[in-house]
């Protein structure tokens, strides 16, 4: 009988356990999502810039260049 209860509360504490997993975020949780979507946003801004200043890069780097030749 005592393997029974036992098991009969390690059920019950389990369940529990589970309930106690609710979908809903606190606080913490979201402000974490928040700051993760700024920084990917963040990153997205970045490395469009980048991409357009890459070609004009290339660009001021390939007249220098040709400027510069003797």
């Amino acid at each position: 009988m005592n393997a029974r209860n036992a098991l009969i509360a390690l059920m019950m504490a389990l369940g529990l356990t589970v309930a106690g997993c609710a979908e809903e975020q606190g606080p913490a949780e979201e402000a974490g999502e928040q700051i993760d979507q700024t920084m990917e946003e963040a990153g997205d801004e970045v490395e469009e810039a980048t991409d357009e200043m890459g070609g004009e890069a290339e660009e001021a780097g390939d007249k220098m260049e040709e400027e510069t030749d003797y």
